[in-house]
């Protein structure tokens, strides 16, 4: 059942960027959108479970959501850039590598020379996968430069934090529902707080700043799963069982978003979504 639970987020955030890429807008109109619906789905959870948390976990919880930010204002940034399709395998190869070894350093998961063995052979088998979806021949239009490559490194810093967050001790005594809407108001703060300093008030007038919300909401339910998914299996095991979103977001980018891709670079990137797939699965047993 749990498993089950970490294949929301794969649907859910594979989805986000097909829905944004579709309604289009700024970097600003997409973040907004994202914090906005995520807290509509905070709201409601918040409303349908009555939760109560701490005044050091809703604190901590909305810091964390808006360090999220950064590493999405990173993502949306490099769609445009790089495109979909090419951003969200390496995202993902960056954030498998960083959340792996927080993991496995600061909570101590994947204990014994057995489950190190396993856990590790499968993060190898993910990334090769996810480079394999990215290749890219110098025909097509968006690509992967040294500069857009080192962007989104940098950026997936606050992504890492984010996806520690469940298991950090600072929340370790509050619900998950307690801790889901303060994080999600957390990201709308962040996006405003973007959209202010980077001198973009007018985006508040634009029609794209609330379509966005759909995205916002779908990627809020994937969030909301991930919190109990990562309570109960543990950051590792959650958080690549959910990088199977790469499959969603690569596929729709090609056939919703209509992101070209040649004969041999689809070859990779179907072989790169059977690594994928594989390596979650072997997660289980790590």
């Amino acid at each position: 059942m749990n498993y089950l639970l970490a294949l929301i987020p794969a649907i859910g955030w594979g989805i986000m960027p097909l829905i944004t890429g579709k309604i289009g807008g700024s970097t600003i109109n997409q973040m907004f959108g994202i914090g906005a619906g995520a807290t509509i789905v905070g709201l409601v959870a918040f409303i349908i479970g009555h939760p109560t948390v701490t005044t050091t976990g809703f604190w901590f919880s909305v810091l964390c959501g808006a360090l999220w930010t950064i590493g999405q204002i990173g993502q949306f940034v490099s769609f445009k850039r790089m495109g979909v399709s090419n951003t969200i395998p390496l995202s993902t190869v960056f954030q498998l590598v960083g959340n792996s070894l927080i993991g496995v350093i600061i909570f101590g998961e994947w204990r014994g020379a057995r489950a190190l063995t396993i856990g590790f052979i499968a993060l190898a088998i993910v990334i090769v996968g996810a480079l394999m979806t990215s290749v890219s021949d110098e025909s097509t239009g968006k690509k992967i430069t040294v500069q857009n490559f080192f962007f989104l490194l940098i950026t997936t810093i606050g992504y890492w934090v984010y996806s520690a967050f469940p298991k950090m001790p600072m929340v370790a005594n509050d619900s998950s529902l307690g801790i889901f809407l303060p994080e999600m108001l957390g990201i709308l703060l962040g996006s405003v707080i973007y959209a202010i300093c980077s001198g973009n008030i007018d985006s508040f007038k634009q029609k794209e700043q609330y379509l966005n919300i759909w995205g916002g909401i779908s990627w809020g339910i994937a969030a909301l799963a991930y919190i109990f998914a990562g309570r109960a299996l543990g950051i590792n095991t959650a958080f690549v069982f959910t990088q199977m979103n790469v499959i969603i977001a690569t596929i729709g980018g090609i056939l919703v978003l209509h992101e070209h891709k040649t004969r041999r670079e689809m070859s990779f990137t179907i072989a790169g979504i059977i690594f994928i797939v594989a390596g979650s699965i072997l997660t289980i047993f790590a």
